[in-house]
């Protein structure tokens, strides 16, 4: 068999996994959905808070978004596209305090960086996902995937640190009913530990519920002025669109590095590889035109979400209907802003709780992909691929400036560490000698394994 560079998982189904949601009833369909929209929810949420942007535009924009990813993905990946955070430095540049006027600049300049992603998923239908996925062998992609759940982490412990007792209830809950849960508890254990937690912060005084008192039943998602349209209405600043866009379409370039390495992390939790098949270059076109979509109409850029990767981790449910399902509830909670009140009343110590399992269980999976892949770390190459990656991503990460600035001419570009260590991963995995030693022969071994229940397919 011809030996290929495309990550080694198979087409066999993982243990006690579920890839027919169907088989368990259309309530129960529901109620992982519904999970699925409360694992993303208040991350989700948390972009539009801290730019500026429209909580109720985000949450249709980002249902609606999922729905084009799943269509043009041939409806095979389970993936929910959520509020992107590697843009807000883009927004802060344009918009520095949120202002109404300046926001759709911005989303302008985040709308063209979507373009890129539109010209990269071309090379990949061009030279296809073999010869690009070279680059991200196991050794790059799998640190990339263990550095994204630890950086995230910090978001995590940041919440937690509101109140460590409804952080450690949710924590607990989520345990309690994934290991010794039956029946429906056992496969809900993200939503009972969001519930759980949060009726816990509600008895200990922790919630605020005057802004639900205040908010409306039905109202409109979307409001004209706040889209990139209203700009072409008469008196835009073409400087300041110019500007904005050259700012902000860079930090494509890191997104997509990122973007690689959360595929990854959903082909091996999944034991499926859709950087072949649906492909990447699908994936990224949807990806790509989901962006475009949501920053047209005044949302923030869409992109694959951990969370939902965390929760497919945890309960084994990989039926990308259910993920579809969450999307249909996400359109349908933003047109009420009552409950958009109500999720966001959600203590910052209850997300917190819930985030270090899911933020983990994505290291996990990166940790997983590597020894299922039976990397070698007798080598001295793959040592120091992997600690260049991890010491960058999550050193620069974790750095007082919490990224590198790279000067190009007037304009100053922010680099995080994720993608600098990815970067700095690819170039090493091309430069350093030995790539068609052990791991390529163990990586051939690995398909080997995966040929009876690849041909049974």
């Amino acid at each position: 068999m011809a030996h290929q560079d495309v990550p080694t998982m198979g087409s066999a189904d993982a243990p006690d996994a579920v890839y027919d949601a169907t088989t368990l009833g259309k309530p129960k369909m529901l109620v992982f959905g519904l999970q699925h929209m409360f694992a993303m929810f208040g991350a989700t949420i948390l972009v539009p808070v801290l730019t500026g942007l429209s909580v109720q535009a985000t949450l249709l924009l980002a249902g609606i978004g999922t729905l084009l990813f799943h269509f043009l993905s041939k409806g095979k990946v389970p993936a929910f596209l959520g509020s992107s955070f590697a843009f807000i430095a883009g927004y802060q540049a344009i918009a520095p305090n949120g202002e109404a006027e300046l926001l759709p600049y911005a989303c302008l300049g985040v709308a063209c960086a979507g373009l890129l992603y539109l010209v990269l998923s071309a090379l990949f239908k061009i030279y296809g996902a073999e010869k690009v996925m070279r680059f991200f062998p196991p050794i790059v992609t799998g640190p990339i995937v263990i550095s994204i759940g630890l950086i995230l982490a910090s978001s995590a412990i940041n919440n937690c640190q509101t109140n460590w007792l409804v952080a450690v209830i949710a924590i607990a809950t989520i345990i309690i009913c994934n290991i010794w849960g039956r029946g429906m508890i056992k496969i809900i254990p993200i939503l009972m530990g969001i519930i759980v937690a949060y009726l816990a912060a509600f008895a200990l005084g922790e919630v605020d519920f005057s802004g639900v008192a205040d908010a409306a039943w039905i109202g409109l998602p979307v409001a004209w002025d706040n889209t990139v349209f209203s700009l072409f209405g008469g008196g835009m600043d073409a400087g300041l669109a110019i500007t904005a866009i050259i700012t902000i379409m860079p930090l494509a370039l890191a997104t997509m590095i990122e973007y690689i390495g959360d595929m990854s992390a959903i082909s091996s939790t999944t034991n499926r590889n859709f950087i072949a098949n649906p492909g990447l270059h699908r994936t990224l076109l949807g990806d790509g035109l989901a962006t475009i979509l949501a920053s047209l109409f005044g949302a923030p850029a869409n992109t694959t979400y951990g969370e939902n990767t965390g929760v497919l981790a945890l309960t084994k449910v990989f039926d990308p209907r259910v993920i579809r399902i969450a999307a249909v509830f996400a359109i349908v909670f933003a047109f009420c802003p009552k409950f958009a009140a109500v999720i966001g009343a959600m203590p910052a110590s209850v997300i917190g709780g819930v985030s270090i399992i899911l933020y983990g269980m994505i290291s996990g999976v990166g940790v997983r992909n590597l020894i299922e892949n039976h990397v070698d770390f007798t080598e001295s190459r793959n040592i120091i691929i992997a600690a260049v990656i991890l010491g960058l991503a999550i050193g620069i990460a974790y750095s007082a400036a919490g990224a590198i600035a790279i000067p190009v001419g007037g304009i100053t570009i922010s680099l995080s560490g994720l993608a600098i260590g990815s970067l700095a991963g690819i170039i090493l995995n091309i430069v350093l000698p030995g790539k068609a030693g052990s791991q390529a022969a163990s990586a051939e071994a690995a398909e080997a394994d995966l040929e009876p229940a690849s041909a049974e397919n």
